[in-house]
């Protein structure tokens, strides 16, 4: 005897997970890495830097600006992309609002970034290490003060999407 149609899943709804099953799998791994890198620069780097002298100091922070406008944008906009995508093809399926507290945390990340650090980092970028503006200090700080935001909405992202997933995992009715 066949099942029912109700819990048989078509060939279409099958091909519809396996895309979101593939688009979380890679939201949480940029999510991560996004995340990981925000915690290395809060926790791994800035105490070592500014144990440093004013000039080297300077010159690592400008040489970390360098490296990491690069690299950041390449984790960050698959995170945001994957993650509106997950959000939208689930639906309001269980997790939304676990997806929409990462989506909330990564809109955050990326007003911090883009009207906070990205102006401060080009204004850096300008500065001479062997003559710094006399402001140095509080621009750092201020810097620092914004890291701190990106870092607990990059963890809070992450935290949220995982538990997006999770959540999901838990609900599922197990239907061929």
């Amino acid at each position: 005897m066949q099942a029912p149609l109700s819990h048989k899943k078509t060939l279409r709804e099958k091909i519809m997970m396996s895309v979101i099953v593939i688009l979380e799998v890679a939201n949480l791994f940029f999510a991560g890495l996004l995340s990981g890198a925000e915690y290395v620069v809060r926790y791994g780097v800035r105490v070592p830097l500014n144990v440093l002298d004013v000039q080297p100091q300077l010159q690592f922070r400008q040489a970390l600006i360098r490296t990491l406008r690069l690299a950041v944008p390449a984790v960050y906009v698959p995170t945001i992309l994957s993650a509106l995508a997950v959000t939208i093809m689930n639906g309001t399926s269980t997790g939304l609002v676990f997806r929409c507290v990462g989506l909330l945390a990564m809109l955050i990340w990326s007003i911090t970034t883009f009207l906070g650090t990205v102006p401060l980092n080009q204004d850096l970028l300008t500065w001479l290490p062997e003559a710094p503006p006399e402001n140095w200090r509080a621009v750092i700080a201020k810097w620092e003060r914004l890291d701190m935001v990106r870092f607990w909405a990059a963890l809070i992202a992450f935290a949220s999407f995982i538990t997006a997933v999770a959540v999901r995992l838990i609900t599922i009715p197990n239907h061929s």
